[in-house]
């Protein structure tokens, strides 16, 4: 099925299961007070977490439900998507496990104001599927559906891989000179943006840790993901330096119980 009807879909089966809805008078609350039977969705917490109206929900309601987890604004959204940015809504939705919306477009609005550049729909997909989903991989939250539907085969559309704008490409290692250097002063800022998130337990010792040339020089960049677009590397530094800077946060900590 095509991405569009995809999502369709998933909209059909959370008004169905709506549908399944019975209603008592519960005398504390005086109101009525609605259970249901849901075959694809726990609607419980998703009338909490959305504030759904119980006495008139409609297929319209249910599908800016999805659209919500698909991280757009509203279901309208779609019919003037790009096809990367529809593949993007339909990973948030399908990852909804392992991430947050809100997470991702805190991700995405550090990087746009950090860099005073607003990113195209391409970039925020590359970015997504090779960095932040990778980021994101220990952390997991609730799910709203009851299963996951991973049989389901969706039909992506065949983007032209050729760009109309010429990117400059790092294709072998070790990098020259002015990459290197706005690589380090890249590196630099990241951590200091990381250290302030994470806020490890000895900030000294982390920071003595630090060393953004042996970073660069010796962990960063590996042979097998060459060729690579400079720009994308740039923010690829950003996405990557999250582990390594807790990494040293817990040898910092490790330091401090064996100097104790």
């Amino acid at each position: 099925m095509t991405p569009i009807e995809y999502l369709k879909l998933q909209a059909k089966n959370l008004h169905k299961d709506f549908k399944t809805q019975t209603s008592l008078i519960d005398p504390k609350l005086r109101r009525n007070v609605y259970e249901y039977e849901p075959k694809f969705f726990k609607i419980d917490l998703l009338v909490n977490d959305f504030n759904i109206n119980e006495e008139n929900f409609k297929l319209g309601n249910a599908q800016h439900v999805i659209a919500k987890l698909c991280g757009l604004d509203k279901w309208t959204d779609l019919s003037k998507a790009s096809p990367a940015k529809i593949e993007l809504s339909i990973l948030l939705y399908t990852n909804m496990d392992r991430l947050e919306v809100r997470d991702w477009d805190e991700y995405v609005s550090d990087i746009e104001s950090t860099n005073s550049e607003k990113l195209d729909d391409d970039f925020k997909l590359q970015i997504f599927k090779e960095g932040f989903l990778e980021q994101e991989q220990d952390v997991f939250y609730d799910d709203y559906r009851l299963s996951k539907d991973e049989g389901t085969e969706i039909e992506w559309e065949i983007d032209d891989p050729v760009s109309s704008v010429p990117t400059e490409q790092i294709c072998s290692l070790p990098i020259n000179k002015k990459h290197r250097e706005e690589f380090i002063n890249e590196a630099n800022r990241s951590f200091e943006r990381i250290f302030e998130r994470v806020e490890p337990e000895h900030p000294e010792q982390t920071r003595m840790l630090w060393d953004a040339e042996k970073y660069i020089d010796e962990e960063f960049l590996k042979p097998e993901m060459l060729p690579i677009d400079r720009d994308y590397a740039l923010y690829l530094i950003d996405v990557s330096l999250v582990q390594y800077v807790i990494g040293l946060a817990v040898e910092a900590d490790n330091n401090a119980v064996t100097l104790n």
